[in-house]
């Protein structure tokens, strides 16, 4: 690793695969990436982010699966909790879409208010944790992002309005997941695609967790506990 590969901090972050229609003709949430982007520019994502500083105060209505939580727990990296925060609240500034349960929120911190406008709490239980990628060396941003999964049918939103939505990804659709590959993808992105149909129709609680090793051997481990 070159010295300015060791200056790039590597943060923290979630990003959320939603799966429509899993078990006949499975589809996912994806968006396009502003050209003058600095990291992965025009490029097909799934809502996804960095960790913020106050996600992991952010109280969830409901609780992670408990064997995805212990999968998630390391001493060295953020709290489960903050990760499906994050996760929730990308989702939410991304898409306008809700991974929600309804109750009031009156003292929700800045960058939640226009979620508890909604009328609704996070619900981290409609996630699952599928995947694990580290950026690799050489990028000007590099992340340690964890990939949820959650069925369209826990959206506490209409999944095709995206009126909500921020500006940060243009062309918000859902994507066959058949035809996915054709879009201008990460690397990685079109490895997570793999691992989605490997474990379709089922979205629940994988049996591992494969952790994709970015450097020279291009090994996908188990995010073992």
């Amino acid at each position: 690793m070159g010295e300015e590969d060791a200056r790039v901090l590597i943060r923290d972050a979630a990003t959320v695969i939603v799966v429509r229609d899993a078990a006949t003709r499975p589809a996912l949430l994806m968006g396009q990436r502003g050209k003058s982007a600095a990291f992965m520019p025009s490029k097909y994502v799934f809502p996804g982010g960095a960790v913020d500083a106050g996600d992991g105060t952010v109280p969830l209505a409901t609780d992670l699966d408990p064997v995805c939580r212990a999968r998630l727990d390391r001493a060295d990296q953020a709290a489960p909790e903050a990760l499906a925060a994050a996760a929730i609240r990308e989702l939410w500034e991304e898409t306008g879409q809700i991974a929600g349960v309804p109750g009031a929120w009156p003292d929700a911190p800045r960058g939640w208010r226009g979620f508890a406008a909604t009328g609704h709490r996070p619900d981290a239980s409609a996630l699952t944790y599928a995947f694990r990628a580290i950026t690799p060396p050489g990028r000007p941003r590099r992340f340690d992002a964890r990939f949820f999964l959650m069925p369209a049918e826990r959206l506490a939103s209409d999944p095709d309005d995206f009126g909500c939505a921020e500006d940060e990804l243009g062309h918000l659709h859902w994507v066959p997941l058949d035809r996915a590959r054709a879009l201008d993808l990460p690397f990685i992105t079109a490895v997570v695609l793999g691992e989605v149909a490997s474990l379709l129709p089922d979205l629940g609680t994988p049996a591992r967790v494969p952790f994709f090793v970015n450097d020279d051997t291009g090994q996908v481990r188990d995010d073992a506990l």
